[in-house]
């Protein structure tokens, strides 16, 4: 139940950044992405909050020397190398952020302020991560098959 009640409240903690950052605010990210128009830096902050946090974290986690607190052991992202699908997935994530205003994160966070104009980008998103699914499955089965 602990890990339960950790996971939602650190949910509403992110939840809660994205709102008052504005990171939920399509028109705001875009002017942040718009570097050769009119320029809104303001994001710049939020992401260097991010990146600090996330360093912060990784360096926790190094030094740690007992399991986390809700897993046996931690569990830290294994790939060391840019491959194709890396490439492929940023350049479609960033399309999709500069085109749209949304990420996964803050789009699900919107859903509880403007339901009705994010409703189509979450439906969307999620029947990509579906597709997503299906694909590697197939291409899974077809390198099983050889």
């Amino acid at each position: 139940m602990l890990r339960i009640v950790t996971a939602l409240a650190a949910g509403l903690l992110f939840g809660a950044g994205l709102t008052v950052s504005q990171m939920v605010n399509p028109a705001k990210v875009i002017g942040f992405l718009d570097i050769g128009g009119n320029w809104d830096p303001s994001l710049a902050f939020v992401l260097a909050g991010a990146v600090g946090t996330v360093a912060l974290g990784f360096l926790v986690v190094r030094r740690r020397l007992a399991a986390p607190l809700f897993a046996a052991a931690f569990d830290p992202p294994s790939a060391r190398g840019i491959d194709r699908n890396h490439v492929f997935g940023a350049v479609l994530f960033g399309i999709g952020w500069g085109l749209v205003g949304l990420c996964p994160g803050p789009a699900l966070a919107a859903l509880a302020i403007a339901p009705a104009k994010v409703a189509l980008f979450v439906g969307a998103m999620l029947v990509g991560m579906a597709g997503f699914a299906v694909f590697q499955s197939l291409a899974a089965r077809r390198k099983q098959a050889r």
